[in-house]
């Protein structure tokens, strides 16, 4: 039986508060105003830490930022760009397939339905849901292991995949925290709630979770 009462509304009050430092990475999604920048620094993200993926975005972004400016790339040179993300040949093959499909089938445009984006090769809900937060600033709950993670410590969901998270917050976290639940989490979790020795002492949340790990 769980012991404390998870406040949410407390918890992203604290967690604004708190203030903690954003990787660059983070920082540089949260400055993105434009769903392609956003979907293509997501993909080269997936399964890579943000220490890496943060200058590879950079040099991926020297090479251009539209559909059009991928879709004919040579794939060698945007390899070269983006080493050594994780899965880098594949990630530089689906970011030019993924443009030409856009400028050929979406006018370059890309699309702001969940079940749109899914159906690109290698975009899964987590990243859809990101473009529609980051890009399109409109309601939607991107889970990442940060947040699927520090949502079952809490004990404010019992879940055992990040899909099932995904649902599950979609029932309970108020809509307008929607949008901002992934940054501040995530920044949690690379300061404070690591998912091996989290620090319990110094972490401003900890009146409310019930330590579930």
């Amino acid at each position: 039986m769980l012991k404390k009462r998870v406040n949410i509304t407390k918890i992203i009050q604290k967690l604004k508060a708190a203030k903690q430092p954003k990787s660059e990475f983070v920082k540089l999604m949260d400055s993105f105003n434009d769903p392609y920048l956003v979907l293509i620094a997501c993909i080269l993200s997936l399964r890579t830490n943000d220490k890496t993926t943060y200058p590879a975005t950079l040099r991926m972004l020297e090479l251009g930022k539209t559909p059009e400016d991928f879709a004919n790339m040579e794939r060698k040179v945007l390899e070269k760009a983006i080493y050594p993300v994780g899965f880098y040949t594949n990630k530089a093959k689906q970011i030019i397939e993924l443009s030409k499909e856009l400028v050929k089938k979406y006018n370059s445009k890309v699309p702001d339905k969940i079940e749109e984006l899914i159906k690109f090769n290698g975009v899964g809900r987590k990243t859809a849901n990101l473009v529609i937060s980051e890009g399109f600033n409109k309601p939607a709950i991107c889970v990442d292991v940060h947040v699927h993670r520090i949502s079952n410590r809490l004990g404010y969901v019992k879940t055992k995949k990040p899909e099932d998270t995904e649902l599950e917050l979609r029932k309970k976290l108020p809509k307008k925290y929607w949008q901002e639940i992934n940054s501040l989490l995530v920044t949690h979790g690379q300061n404070i709630c690591k998912p091996v020795k989290p620090k319990c002492d110094t972490c401003p949340i900890c009146e409310f979770c019930n330590k579930i790990l």
